[in-house]
């Protein structure tokens, strides 16, 4: 996953950890409060 995401390999581990406001759980909120959903799908 590092190394897709050009990373550093401790990166994903510091960002899942929950020791911390990710970047990502921010964004999660707030598309929450705006009454939104992201969805992923899987490249074909």
């Amino acid at each position: 996953m590092a190394r897709k995401t050009g990373l550093g390999r401790e990166s994903p581990y510091k960002a899942l950890s929950g020791e911390r406001n990710s970047r990502f759980a921010i964004i999660l909120k707030v598309v929450s409060a705006l009454g939104l959903k992201l969805h992923a799908e899987a490249k074909p």
